[in-house]
């Protein structure tokens, strides 16, 4: 069974991202979360969000970006849609290869992964990308341990 706990759109400027946060916080907070399974939760939709707005719709306020918190079960599922060109993590650098420590690029994927229990991307109904962020509420939280 899926309950809705949150749906927004934001317009795609960053300092839309407080708003997406504290409407995040609210909602885990009345699930019950502890601070630290809010902040690590924050910290990667926060990292997912702005993805969407930068390198999805590239600032483009016009074009907003879709975030949807649910509960599917035992999990939390976030989704984060953008209205850009695709996305395929695939193609993105691994930011620990010593090549590309000093290279932009790839933090974010890296920190929503480490934070939650699954991370995928696919391409929206209409166009642009969709990452997906699940999170088990039950147990131990994920490993954030960035070398695994």
């Amino acid at each position: 069974m899926q309950d809705m706990l949150l749906d927004l759109a934001i317009p795609s400027r960053l300092e839309e991202m407080g708003i997406v946060r504290a409407r995040l916080d609210t909602a885990l907070r009345q699930l019950g979360l502890d601070g630290e399974a809010r902040h690590r939760i924050g910290l990667a939709a926060h990292e997912a969000v702005a993805n969407a707005v930068i390198h999805g719709n590239h600032l483009d306020p016009g074009r907003p970006v879709q975030i949807h918190l649910e509960r599917d079960g035992e999990d939390l599922v976030i989704r984060v849609a953008d209205q850009g060109t695709g996305f395929d993590p695939a193609g993105v650098a691994d930011p620990l290869r010593p090549e590309n420590q000093l290279r932009p690029g790839g933090r974010g994927l890296l920190i929503m992964r480490a934070l939650m229990d699954e991370v995928h991307h696919m391409s929206g109904a209409t166009g642009g990308a969709v990452a997906i962020l699940r999170r088990r509420l039950g147990g131990d939280p994920p490993d954030p341990d960035l070398d695994h």
